[in-house]
């Protein structure tokens, strides 16, 4: 049995319960989640081996180590919601205006029938770039300008503002440049730390500095047990984005192949890059604290981040219904996935970030929760880990 470290705070055993059985029956190598509820952390746990391959790289130096309290990971695309805050919080402070074209601040945007797209359609998928006609290559996609440049030059793959559709990885250049322009020049990693990690305390980073590589555990692709098929139903062929991805000549395909070849996501270039959509690197104490932070003040005196019209916005339906990327049902708020069949949450009221292949951090402004998990094997799903969903399970147990 796996030896979980941590603790958790009385009436949320079921949690812990939910991880240890990650380990035994979902596959997971090494993890962490925690929880915060009405400001206070009510679950911290950690267990399971810091690089997912270690059994691969056992000749590797530092290989094989335990999943320490201060690991930490990358989140792919959970870094979605803590960049969606930085434009939030310039709008807030009256720096932004969410209704305003983009290239009211950035000029060289207003090309090849972009001129209207504002920046609430950037937040929420409509701006209709989510992939590029020429993919960049890895070090042109963390330069910091080939994917600006990129962005501004496509033309879009529908009208803006009339559509959506997941900008997988192009949302790393879209809200990136906003709010670099927006600013007055911080890149969003220095602003990720200035206005919202180093304020609470986080260990999180949109583009890990110099000395903190340690820390960071790696990441691999592990195969999840076949669940047993439910009694009495018969399979059905149905396209979802996985089908969708394997075809070549798909908007999915596309869009997920904006970086080609794919990067080395363990790869210490690849971790010091700036890029907003899938870069970040968190624990899952600070994720779960960021979320918190969103909605309330902290126990502990941490300041709250969203005043009340601002947290409005972000879990305020924006776009609904048929995703041309994702090819099934997606809610998306300003930057933040919204509680759906696609990506389940705690209730209705949250809103949050999954990362593919498992990571996940959210709120609930309700229940005063704010949720974060953090894995280092990544299994084959985009939006609905099944071990990310037993813990939100154990979560909702916990709260009747």
């Amino acid at each position: 049995m796996v030896d979980v470290q941590g603790a958790v705070a009385d009436g949320f055993e079921p949690v812990r319960e939910a991880f240890v059985r990650n380990f035994d029956e979902r596959g997971e190598v090494g993890a962490a989640v925690a929880v915060y509820r009405d400001g206070r952390k009510v679950v911290d746990l950690w267990a399971g081996a810091a690089d997912a391959d270690a059994d691969a790289d056992a000749d590797r130096e530092g290989s094989g180590a335990l999943w320490a309290r201060d690991t930490a990971q990358v989140v792919r695309s959970a870094t979605k919601g803590v960049a969606a805050a930085c434009l939030l919080l310039l709008h807030q402070r009256g720096q932004l205006d969410l209704d305003a074209p983009v290239g009211t601040y950035w000029p060289e945007f207003k090309t090849a029938g972009k001129e209207r797209v504002t920046v609430r359609d950037a937040l929420a998928h409509r701006a209709g770039v989510p992939a590029l006609d020429i993919p960049l290559t890895p070090a042109q996609a963390t330069d910091g300008v080939s994917g600006p440049r990129a962005i501004a030059a496509q033309a879009p793959f529908w009208t803006p503002g009339d559509d959506h559709g997941y900008h997988a990885m192009t949302y790393s250049w879209l809200i990136g440049e906003l709010v670099l322009r927006a600013s007055g020049g911080r890149s969003i990693g220095r602003y990720v730390a200035e206005e919202i990690a180093r304020p609470l305390g986080l260990d999180l980073w949109v583009g890990l500095p110099a000395g903190q590589e340690a820390r960071v555990g790696r990441i691999a692709a592990i195969q999840a047990p076949e669940a047993p098929p439910a009694a009495g139903l018969r399979a059905r062929p149905k396209r979802n984005v996985t089908e969708a991805y394997d075809d070549p000549a798909s908007l999915t395909r596309r869009a997920f192949g904006t970086i080609d070849p794919l990067p080395d996501e363990n790869d210490p270039g690849y971790r010091a890059a700036e890029l907003a959509a899938s870069a970040g690197i968190a624990t899952a104490r600070s994720l779960a604290r960021f979320y918190a932070a969103l909605v309330g003040g902290l126990e502990d005196g941490g300041p709250r981040l969203f005043a009340p019209a601002t947290l409005t916005s972000a879990r305020t339906a924006e776009s609904e219904g048929p995703d041309r990327v994702l090819v099934v049902n997606t809610r998306f708020g300003l930057g933040y996935m919204l509680h759906g069949p696609s990506s389940p949450f705690l209730s209705p009221a949250s809103f949050g970030h999954p990362g593919r292949g498992g990571s996940l951090g959210f709120a609930d402004p309700d229940a005063g929760i704010g949720f974060g998990y953090v894995t280092n094997g990544m299994q084959k799903n985009v939006t609905a880990d099944p071990r990310a969903q037993a813990l939100v399970r154990a979560v909702r147990e916990c709260l009747r």
